[in-house]
């Protein structure tokens, strides 16, 4: 006998290789490992088989092995395959190569993929694609799982109804096996029963009762009602489907007098679906009540407003079909939120300067350089001092905007009078307003918001002399109408009117207020959730006058006193556009709602944190949390609970003490 011992590593690691002619062959080898460091053993294997490990760093760790027997080179392989998995490591074969890694990191790995048992040994790292003929693979997956480990992968390929499995090559073939003795083939013969008098879905519903819930699944009979064609599809167990044809055929059966439902409306109104089945009756083919069942006239349609129900009466068969027609009907209709952006930025300069002349003497003739083109020329003004002095008038004459310099002379008998006005204005505005509206498809809704002003409509005289003013009120603000369509797909078509109005400075030529109006009234085409610009105007405008005294204003330099120069530019820019949402359910329109509603709470907290003036910081308004606001009120047990206010709109409950 030859016997080799090697010491690995100074742990404790014993093994025994011996060689004994007869009974033992010169390869086989006697393992015996305690506590021995598994980088040794990763050091024997690979001198033993002549394989080429690559380790992870994380490939550590202490093993022990006991044989009583010797094993092939080909077995200690097998062996170490075994040491490695219990100690929660994988061996990955590839090119000329095997990588060592940690189970959890494994699955990702270049693991090879095998197609055929018995290609990869043992507890290899493989995956396997396993294909499914006639059950459904998403249903075997929670069958499969608990038999692979953690590190293991197991999922279902619902386009190609295959199962892949990653795990030792031993446990991959086991699942396999199961798979093929679980795909069989279980299909089962249909049949078609049309029927002639009674609803599908409601003998469907019926029957589904019959059955109960606690038959076995072999012996179960699968319906499923048509109600295109009103038939019923039967699957399953042969002797139990002759039992459901004759109940069929029982239920199956024509109503002498006709039949009366109510039918309660869920989105649609019962007032204009009526209407719509009027409609329909009268375009219907139906019988006369002389063949054995009610006419046209016999079947009556009704709503009832307060439950928003639908009572229809008549024979069945028309009224299954009218069930059907209110099926389709009554389903949920999409919303639109439009919102509305009016930019508009303007600006505006002017600038005036003139001289005025008075001289002469009223015995002898007065002769006047006067420019009254703004209201307020020397004549208007002396003819006001003149009154104030007279006792004519109790106020003294307005002299209007701008500066004034003015001075009166006498040169003997000859007075000589001059006023000079001076005026530069410039005015700019910045305005921004974005008005929005949600309304249904179809529907025409409306906002407006401004101020209602009165506005001078005509004046009457009685013959006491009294004057009598009319007045008619307007809006004066933003006002958006809109009216949607949603075709087929996400395209809006939009019906809007649009209108922005404020009013203006007054001038003095105004007999009343004069207002700045900015209307549009189109209709377009927008994709959901796009931008459209709908229109606007860039105006730029110069005006220049002048007036003077002929000649004179002519005169270089000295002209300049017989001249009155008014110039005066005006820049206006104005863009409206629209941006649309489509609302097809609850969800987007909770997200649309919570960040607006999130805005203006947001405003006003701000608006709480600059105080208010000599008042409590809370008297300031803020509108709960928006996650309080959804909250459920508490039960009718916790009525006695103590309700506190902690922050501003989150109310605390706190659960009532105790009694004793």
């Amino acid at each position: 006998m030859v016997a080799r011992r090697c010491r690995l590593a100074g742990f404790g690691l014993l093994l025994v290789l011996f060689a004994a002619p007869g009974w033992l062959n010169a390869d086989d080898i006697v393992l015996n490992l305690k506590e021995a460091d598994l980088q040794a053993l990763i050091s024997m294997v690979s001198e033993e088989t002549g394989t080429n490990f690559v380790v992870d760093p994380r490939v550590r760790g202490r093993v022990t092995v006991v044989s009583g027997a010797p094993v092939s080179r080909d077995e200690l392989y097998r062996i170490f395959l075994s040491v490695l998995r219990i100690h929660g490591f994988s061996a990955i074969p590839g090119e000329g190569v095997v990588k060592l890694v940690p189970d959890a990191l494994a699955k990702q790995a270049e693991v090879p993929t095998v197609t055929e048992p018995g290609v990869r040994r043992g507890d290899e790292y493989v995956t396997r694609v396993i294909a499914v003929d006639h059950v459904d693979a998403a249903q075997l997956v929670p069958i499969l799982r608990p038999l692979v480990p953690q590190s293991g992968h197991l999922v279902a390929s619902a386009e190609s109804n295959v199962l892949i499995v990653s795990d030792s090559a031993a446990n991959v073939d086991r699942i396999a096996e199961l798979v093929s003795r679980i795909d069989l083939d279980g299909r089962e013969e249909m049949e078609l029963i049309p029927l002639r008098h009674a609803s599908a879905a409601e003998v469907v519903r019926v029957l589904t009762g019959l059955q109960g819930g606690e038959e076995r699944a072999r012996t179960r009979v699968h319906m499923v009602a048509d109600e295109r064609t009103n038939s019923i599809l039967l699957g399953g167990d042969p002797k139990r489907r002759v039992a459901l044809r004759a109940t069929i055929s029982h239920l199956d059966t024509r109503i002498d007098g006709g039949n009366t439902q109510v039918i309660y409306l869920r989105y649609a109104s019962a007032e204009e679906m009526a209407e719509v089945l009027r409609g329909l009756l009268e375009g219907m083919d139906l019988p006369e009540a002389g063949e054995g069942r009610a006419g046209a006239r016999g079947v009556s349609i009704h709503s009832h407003e307060s439950t928003n129900a639908l009572v229809l009466n008549g024979p069945p068969d028309v009224v299954r079909d009218l069930r059907a027609v209110i099926q389709q009907l009554d389903v949920r209709r999409a919303q639109v939120l439009v919102e509305a952006v009016i930019a508009e930025v303007s600006s505006e300069k002017a600038a005036e300067l003139g001289v005025q002349w008075g001289i002469g003497d009223p015995r002898s003739g007065v002769g006047v350089v006067n420019f009254g083109r703004t209201g307020s020329g020397i004549v208007e003004l002396a003819g006001g001092i003149d009154a104030f002095l007279r006792g004519a008038v109790a106020t003294p004459p307005s002299l209007g905007d701008g500066a004034f310099i003015g001075g009166v002379g006498r040169s003997g008998s000859t007075t000589i009078a001059a006023l000079v006005r001076a005026l530069s204005g410039d005015s700019s505005s910045n305005i921004l307003s974005t008005p929005s509206l949600m309304t249904m498809d179809n529907e025409e809704a409306e906002i407006v918001v401004g101020q209602n002003v009165p506005f001078i409509a005509g004046r009457s005289i009685e013959q006491s002399g009294q004057a009598f003013d009319t007045i008619q009120r307007e809006d004066v603000g933003v006002m958006l109408r809109i009216k949607p369509q949603i075709n087929e797909g996400n395209a809006i078509r939009l019906e809007i009117e649009q209108e922005v109005s404020q009013i203006a400075p007054g001038a003095s030529t105004a007999a009343d207020l004069i207002t700045n109006k900015r209307s549009l009234r189109t209709i377009v085409m927008v994709e959901d959730g796009q931008m459209v610009v709908l229109g606007g105007l860039i105006d730029d405008q110069l005006v220049q006058t002048r007036d003077k005294v002929p000649g004179l204003g002519d005169i270089p330099a000295l002209g300049r006193l017989f001249r009155y120069d008014t110039a005066r530019m005006e820049k206006r820019n104005l863009m409206v556009f629209l941006h649309p949402v489509i609302v097809r359910d609850a969800a987007v329109q909770d997200q649309l709602t919570s960040s607006k509603y999130s805005f203006i709470r947001a405003q006003q907290v701000a608006a709480r944190g600059r105080d208010v003036l000599m008042m409590p910081d809370d008297t300031s308004p803020v509108l709960p949390p928006w996650d309080a606001l959804l909250d459920l009120p508490p039960p009718f047990e916790a009525a006695e609970a103590v309700y506190t206010l902690e922050e501003p709109g989150s109310l605390n409950v706190r659960p009532p003490p105790a009694r004793p």
